[in-house]
Protein backbone atom coordinates (compact mmCIF):
# COMPACT_ATOMS: atom_id res chain seq x y z
CA UNK A 1 0.00 0.00 0.00
CA UNK A 2 1.31 3.42 -0.91
CA UNK A 3 0.31 6.85 0.28
CA UNK A 4 -1.72 7.20 -2.90
CA UNK A 5 -3.91 4.25 -1.87
CA UNK A 6 -5.02 6.03 1.30
CA UNK A 7 -8.36 7.79 1.43
CA UNK A 8 -7.77 11.57 1.69
CA UNK A 9 -10.85 11.87 3.90
CA UNK A 10 -9.42 9.29 6.33
CA UNK A 11 -6.09 11.10 6.38
CA UNK A 12 -7.76 14.43 7.11
CA UNK A 13 -9.91 12.85 9.82
CA UNK A 14 -6.87 11.22 11.41
CA UNK A 15 -4.95 14.51 11.47
CA UNK A 16 -7.95 16.40 12.90
CA UNK A 17 -8.49 13.84 15.66
CA UNK A 18 -4.79 13.70 16.54
CA UNK A 19 -4.72 17.50 16.96
CA UNK A 20 -7.89 17.40 19.11
CA UNK A 21 -6.82 14.46 21.30
CA UNK A 22 -5.86 15.29 24.90
CA UNK A 23 -3.82 12.10 25.05
CA UNK A 24 -1.87 13.00 21.90
CA UNK A 25 -1.20 16.51 23.22
CA UNK A 26 0.01 15.16 26.57
CA UNK A 27 2.24 12.51 24.96
CA UNK A 28 3.80 14.94 22.50
CA UNK A 29 4.31 17.62 25.18
CA UNK A 30 5.87 15.11 27.59
CA UNK A 31 8.17 13.78 24.86
CA UNK A 32 9.37 17.26 23.88
CA UNK A 33 9.86 18.34 27.50
CA UNK A 34 11.77 15.13 28.18
CA UNK A 35 13.98 15.59 25.09
CA UNK A 36 14.90 19.12 26.10
CA UNK A 37 15.57 18.13 29.71
CA UNK A 38 17.70 15.14 28.68
CA UNK A 39 19.77 17.30 26.32
CA UNK A 40 20.45 19.83 29.07
CA UNK A 41 21.27 17.14 31.60
CA UNK A 42 23.69 15.52 29.14
CA UNK A 43 25.40 18.88 28.59
CA UNK A 44 25.66 19.18 32.38
CA UNK A 45 27.77 16.05 32.69
CA UNK A 46 25.46 13.01 32.61
CA UNK A 47 25.90 11.85 29.01
CA UNK A 48 25.26 8.16 29.79
CA UNK A 49 21.77 8.77 31.13
CA UNK A 50 19.06 7.43 28.84
CA UNK A 51 15.30 7.95 28.66
CA UNK A 52 14.79 4.43 30.05
CA UNK A 53 16.73 5.47 33.17
CA UNK A 54 14.77 8.66 33.73
CA UNK A 55 11.51 6.77 33.26
CA UNK A 56 12.45 4.59 36.25
CA UNK A 57 13.70 7.28 38.64
CA UNK A 58 10.31 8.71 39.73
CA UNK A 59 9.30 5.28 41.04
CA UNK A 60 12.22 4.91 43.47
CA UNK A 61 11.14 5.79 47.01
CA UNK A 62 13.65 7.62 49.20
CA UNK A 63 13.74 4.70 51.65
CA UNK A 64 14.18 2.27 48.77
CA UNK A 65 11.94 0.22 46.53
CA UNK A 66 11.98 -3.50 45.72
CA UNK A 67 12.78 -4.47 42.12
CA UNK A 68 9.40 -6.15 41.73
CA UNK A 69 7.62 -2.99 42.87
CA UNK A 70 9.75 -0.88 40.50
CA UNK A 71 8.85 -3.15 37.60
CA UNK A 72 5.16 -2.94 38.45
CA UNK A 73 5.18 0.84 38.86
CA UNK A 74 7.16 1.45 35.67
CA UNK A 75 5.10 -1.19 33.82
CA UNK A 76 8.13 -3.06 32.53
CA UNK A 77 9.52 -6.52 33.17
CA UNK A 78 11.60 -7.35 36.22
CA UNK A 79 14.44 -8.26 33.84
CA UNK A 80 14.32 -4.81 32.22
CA UNK A 81 14.31 -3.10 35.62
CA UNK A 82 17.24 -5.27 36.76
CA UNK A 83 19.28 -4.19 33.74
CA UNK A 84 18.45 -0.51 34.26
CA UNK A 85 19.25 -0.72 37.97
CA UNK A 86 22.60 -2.35 37.16
CA UNK A 87 23.40 0.53 34.81
CA UNK A 88 22.31 3.14 37.36
CA UNK A 89 24.30 1.31 40.02
CA UNK A 90 27.41 1.39 37.82
CA UNK A 91 26.89 5.15 37.38
CA UNK A 92 26.66 5.58 41.16
CA UNK A 93 23.06 6.82 41.07
CA UNK A 94 21.46 3.97 43.03
CA UNK A 95 22.51 1.16 45.31
CA UNK A 96 20.91 -2.06 46.46
CA UNK A 97 20.45 -2.46 50.19
CA UNK A 98 18.92 -5.23 52.31
CA UNK A 99 15.15 -4.99 52.69
CA UNK A 100 14.40 -4.55 56.40
CA UNK A 101 11.03 -6.32 55.91
CA UNK A 102 12.42 -9.35 54.05
CA UNK A 103 15.96 -10.61 54.55
CA UNK A 104 15.95 -12.31 51.13
CA UNK A 105 14.98 -9.17 49.22
CA UNK A 106 16.89 -6.03 48.26
CA UNK A 107 15.72 -2.47 47.90
CA UNK A 108 16.96 0.02 45.35
CA UNK A 109 17.62 3.49 46.73
CA UNK A 110 19.41 6.63 45.71
CA UNK A 111 23.03 7.15 46.68
CA UNK A 112 24.15 10.60 47.86
CA UNK A 113 25.37 11.14 44.28
CA UNK A 114 21.96 10.00 42.98
CA UNK A 115 20.16 12.48 45.21
CA UNK A 116 22.39 15.29 43.91
CA UNK A 117 21.70 14.12 40.35
CA UNK A 118 17.94 14.10 41.00
CA UNK A 119 18.15 17.62 42.44
CA UNK A 120 20.06 18.72 39.33
CA UNK A 121 17.44 17.10 37.08
CA UNK A 122 14.62 18.79 38.98
CA UNK A 123 16.51 22.08 38.62
CA UNK A 124 16.60 21.56 34.85
CA UNK A 125 12.84 20.93 34.85
CA UNK A 126 12.34 24.11 36.89
CA UNK A 127 14.39 26.07 34.32
CA UNK A 128 12.23 24.68 31.52
CA UNK A 129 9.10 25.59 33.47
CA UNK A 130 10.37 29.17 33.88
CA UNK A 131 10.92 29.33 30.12
CA UNK A 132 7.38 28.07 29.56
CA UNK A 133 6.05 30.72 31.94
CA UNK A 134 7.81 33.37 29.84
CA UNK A 135 6.52 31.81 26.61
CA UNK A 136 2.84 31.23 27.50
CA UNK A 137 2.32 33.26 30.66
CA UNK A 138 2.18 32.52 34.39
CA UNK A 139 -1.60 32.12 34.51
CA UNK A 140 -1.56 29.54 31.70
CA UNK A 141 1.16 27.50 33.41
CA UNK A 142 -0.56 27.73 36.81
CA UNK A 143 -3.85 26.64 35.24
CA UNK A 144 -2.14 23.80 33.42
CA UNK A 145 -0.48 22.56 36.62
CA UNK A 146 -3.79 22.68 38.47
CA UNK A 147 -5.53 20.81 35.67
CA UNK A 148 -2.79 18.20 35.34
CA UNK A 149 -2.79 17.62 39.10
CA UNK A 150 -6.53 16.92 38.96
CA UNK A 151 -6.11 14.78 35.84
CA UNK A 152 -3.35 12.73 37.46
CA UNK A 153 -5.45 12.15 40.57
CA UNK A 154 -8.38 11.02 38.41
CA UNK A 155 -6.21 8.71 36.30
CA UNK A 156 -4.67 7.15 39.41
CA UNK A 157 -8.11 6.14 40.67
CA UNK A 158 -9.37 4.80 37.32
CA UNK A 159 -9.26 1.09 36.70
CA UNK A 160 -7.75 -0.38 33.58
Amino acid sequence: MTKHDLDPGDIAELERRKRASLGQLLIRSARLLDERAMARIARGGAPGLRRAHTALLPYIDLDGTRLTDLAERARVTKQAVSQLVEELEAAGVVERTPDPDDGRAKRVRFTPHGIKAMLHGLGVLEELEEELVRAVGPMQVASLKKGLTALLAALETMTT
